[in-house]
């Protein structure tokens, strides 16, 4: 999203009101920390949905729950216990039953006891770690089993041999600097306010145990191919013997339709007759079931699902490069949506939480989602998949900007400013954060088919060595399509050349011969629903005292996009899905309770904007 600095500067930069920004110390009086699920969540047990939808087995146990924590300097060790924290909820957050903030001075230690059945001597136990923000180290029965830096990746220990008779103990030990670290961490900030907000230290998705056998599949890289109806998977297998096999079972509507078998060190690749594919308004997903076979039986098993689709960037009829699925022009519209909760901060209190915000983009006809500067859990995605919606994927930002804040005064265009600075400059640690999270990340979402393109800058935040790094995002992933800079600082590659346009700046710009045009960020209006809000200043880019005022503003814009849809862009995308601590520039409010312009009025408008011709 843009910067926000003062008022003087963002009437300058944009011709659009902007309200008196406030920090999140100034909450208004009603304190909002509520959701309609808020009241829902199990407290001994939340969050109990399977956390790895796309590759799952049966034997699994949830860790979430009371633990133990304490927020000490970081030269010290726990001694003793100052209370419990409900995981996943950060430490920062409501529902935590916490609500402190940690800084780079401390640590948070967590403690949890719990019980297993008998492992058989064939069997292994894996610990899972959802996300874990941000630097990691884990002890069970008081032996380290291993580190984990990165806030927005899982990760996993085998703990089969640290495991003693009776109960276990899992000692963690987090430390997170926020803003005064170089990592990735988003929007986090220490003194919120503005577009910054509140920051999440420590757990933060789902803590797992899973029992395995001594060979099992680690995980799988599945690729589509509509053209030639094909699907082909590669498992990758630990503990693996001569003569073992990898068999697949593709299923749809729970009949198989077509399976294949073959060595380890060769892909599965499979026909499949009269593919149906996958869409936002058709989301069709195969199921199928992987296992290792060995002497003719299966000794493990894990199901999963595709989907068949194509995404692509290439001229139209009319040599005008755009955006296609499955070999079709499709424009992409859709909100930005930073995955924000006023309860949870970064975790949805129920699943029905997470589920909601989705099915209200689905009926209010958007298509697509800018996941912006955050990643979700893996259930997130799987009900992309499972509703149909195209997403758009960020990654989290970093430190340091390319503008310095006295350009923040000016027509920001791209070429002025790319030619006046540099990228940022990083250290060979610092590039090595950066790179070693977003290559995990990019593997942990590779399966998911709602994923349509892969956003690594944003605005220039902590954006270095830009080409390259979107030349590396595409080898990694030649799949999916690479977004330039997502708004400026634009250096020429990429699938597309992505603006950011609020306000008057919402105009015509020139085709290219290599790239697509996009809108990464326009919008922004604002309307303050009372008793709804999080702060007493809240602002937004533009602001409109009623519903209609709004609906009306809105709509002018929907008009304007259709106009620069002919004029050769392929997608947009609105700012914002919610309002979010400070922002009130949502559709709905932060609290999801009210709805600022009708669904159905919106999907109209909607409708129109994409499917007319």
């Amino acid at each position: 999203m843009m910067y926000q600095y003062t008022k003087t500067s963002l009437i300058t930069l944009m011709a659009v009101t902007v309200s008196i920004f406030s920090s999140l110390s100034q909450q208004s009086d009603e304190t909002l920390h509520s959701t309609p699920w808020t009241a829902k969540v199990n407290a001994i047990l939340p969050l109990n949905e399977y956390p790895r939808p796309n590759m799952e087995r049966k034997n699994w146990q949830n860790l979430n729950g009371k633990w133990e924590y304490a927020i000490l300097p970081v030269q010290e060790k726990p001694q003793s216990w100052q209370g419990q924290i409900t995981v996943p909820f950060p430490v920062e957050s409501y529902l935590s039953g916490v609500q402190k903030t940690v800084g780079k001075d401390n640590c948070l230690w967590y403690k949890k006891i719990f019980s297993t059945k008998s492992l058989k001597a064939s069997e292994k136990l894996l610990l899972h770690f959802g996300a874990v923000d941000w630097q990691a180290e884990v002890w069970i029965n008081g032996k380290l089993v291993g580190k984990h830096e990165g806030g927005y990746t899982a990760f996993s220990f085998d703990i089969t041999a640290f495991l003693k008779t009776g109960q276990q103990e899992i000692i963690l030990k987090v430390w997170d600097p926020t803003d005064d670290g170089q990592q990735a961490r988003g929007k986090q900030v220490k003194r919120p306010g503005g577009i910054y907000y509140t920051p999440v230290t420590g757990i933060w998705q789902t803590v797992w145990l899973e029992t395995v056998p001594e060979s099992y599949i680690e995980t799988y890289k599945i690729i589509t191919d509509i053209d030639q109806n094909t699907v082909s998977i590669k498992p990758e297998g630990v503990g693996l013997k001569s003569g073992d096999k990898f068999q697949v079972k593709i299923l749809n509507q729970k009949q198989k339709i077509a399976s294949s078998q073959t060595s380890p060190s060769e892909v599965l690749e499979i026909k499949i007759p009269n593919a149906k594919l996958w869409t936002p308004e058709k989301p069709n997903l195969y199921d199928f079931e992987l296992s290792i076979i060995r002497n003719g039986k299966a000794i493990d098993a894990v199901k999963g699902y595709f989907g068949m689709r194509k995404i692509a960037m290439m001229p139209d009829k009319n040599g005008v490069n755009r955006l296609f699925l499955n070999n079709k022009p499709v424009f992409q519209y859709g909100p930005l949506d930073q995955g924000y909760w006023p309860d949870g901060i970064y975790t949805a209190p129920t699943e029905e939480a997470l589920v909601s915000d989705i099915e209200l983009m689905k009926k209010s006809g958007f298509n697509m989602v800018r996941k912006h500067v955050k990643i979700e859990p893996l259930r997130w995605y799987y009900q992309c998949d499972k509703l149909g919606l195209l997403v758009w994927q960020d990654m989290p930002s970093g430190h340091d900007e390319i503008v310095p804040v006295k350009d923040h005064d000016h027509s920001i265009e791209g070429d002025f400013l790319a030619k006046k600075y540099n990228d940022v400059t990083r250290t060979a640690r610092e590039e090595a954060l950066f790179k070693d999270e977003w290559q995990a990340i990019i593997k942990q979402l590779y399966n998911f088919p709602s994923i349509c393109m892969w956003v690594p800058f944003n605005e220039s935040w902590g954006q270095f060595k830009t080409n390259e790094i979107l030349k590396w995002t595409k080898s990694l992933d030649p799949t999916r399509l690479v977004d330039g800079p997502s708004g400026w600082i634009d250096r020429g590659e990429g699938d597309t050349h992505d603006f950011h346009m609020y306000g008057s700046r919402l105009k015509a710009v020139p085709t290219e011969s290599h790239r697509a045009l996009v809108i990464g960020e326009f919008g922004g209006l604002g309307h303050t629903v009372v008793g709804h809000t999080f702060s007493k200043n809240a602002w937004s880019y533009q602001g409109f005292k009623t519903e209609d005022e709004l609906f009306e503003a809105y709509k002018q814009l929907i008009i304007k996009i259709k106009e620069l849809k002919k004029l050769g862009f392929s997608a947009a995308v609105y700012t914002q899905l919610t309002d979010v601590e400070t922002e009130i520039n949502g559709l709905i409010t932060y609290d999801r309770e009210k709805l600022k312009i009708n669904y159905q009025k919106l999907k109209q408008l909607h409708d129109e904007l994409i499917y007319e011709e």
